[in-house]
């Protein structure tokens, strides 16, 4: 990324507190997403006993992995101490489904790219719709990786690079400047995977279309859910009147069946980290490899 696209950590973090109590509200794409998550589970064999939530917002998918892997123990982190502190206020709800399954929740505010967590202490890492917020991916994989026990999983969702392209080319038309938030690549993901020691990474992607009858419905659903950009290069505010306005004509060329399009590219991907290989001898087979 270059430093005009590099993440300002402290305003994504003030946007997600002011978010905080709304979020629920607000956040139907997020937690459709969540859910189309829960669904692949399906398809993966394995039975985690701990579980870390990476980006876990106000906890929408803690009832859904409970139900799912029963004893397990879920660790709820955010960057945000509003939202972590949110999960935390419905553990109340939760503790009967949590003593039902044998299983626990922690809420915790802490950093993907520098993560409280010991080494090889989590047996699943789940993450819906925070990857995009991190400032360092590479560094936030290494994290991830570094927590998993061998042969432990990570599964998440991101965003992609023709999110939001409605708003983003109608900003670029008005001003030039960088209003919207750049998202990274999915091929971009895998190699970053790759390089971190995860093995087979299987990625893929959609596109999601949500309609809104004004422009300004549109931007007032991204602060509720403190989708601000937070890139470091960007302008001090969404720009003054007469760019809005320029961005509001350029918008409403869009309209179609009376509605304004905005597209959001969903990135699902999960991968492994692999189990400790053995040598002849018993012994742990270390690669050792140049710099």
């Amino acid at each position: 990324m270059t430093d005009a696209y590099a993440v300002d950590k402290r305003q994504v973090r003030r946007s997600f507190e002011a978010a905080a109590a709304g979020y629920d509200r607000a956040a139907a794409l997020q937690n459709e997403i969540c859910t189309r998550m829960l669904e692949r589970l399906e398809y993966i064999k394995l039975e985690p006993e701990t579980i870390l939530d990476a980006g876990s917002g106000t906890g929408n998918a803690v009832a859904g992995l409970t139900s799912r892997y029963r004893g397990a123990r879920i660790v709820a982190l955010d960057l945000a101490l509003a939202m972590a502190r949110r999960t935390r206020a419905r553990r109340s709800w939760w503790r009967e489904v949590l003593d039902l399954h044998g299983g626990g929740l922690a809420a915790v505010c802490g950093d993907i790219e520098s993560l409280p967590i010991a080494s090889a202490r989590l047996d699943m890492v789940w993450s819906n719709l925070a990857l995009q917020w991190v400032n360092e991916p590479r560094r936030a994989f290494a994290e991830l990786h570094r927590a998993l026990k061998n042969g432990g999983l990570l599964m998440f969702s991101s965003f992609g690079p023709d999110t939001l392209k409605e708003l983003r080319a109608a900003y670029r038309s008005a001003d030039g400047r960088a209003h919207v938030h750049r998202f990274i690549d999915m091929h971009d993901i895998g190699d970053m995977l790759i390089e971190a020691g995860f093995a087979d990474p299987v990625m893929d992607m959609e596109y999601v279309t949500l309609t809104y009858d004004e422009l300004r419905h549109l931007m007032r659903d991204l602060k509720s859910i403190g989708a601000h950009n937070a890139a470091l290069g960007r302008p001090a505010g969404l720009g003054g009147k007469s760019v809005l306005a320029a961005v509001t004509r350029s918008y409403e060329a869009l309209r179609s069946g009376g509605k304004l399009p905005a597209t959001f590219e969903v990135i699902y991907g999960h991968a492994w980290k692999p189990a400790q290989r053995i040598g002849p001898s018993g012994r742990p087979v270390i690669d050792i490899k140049p710099r």
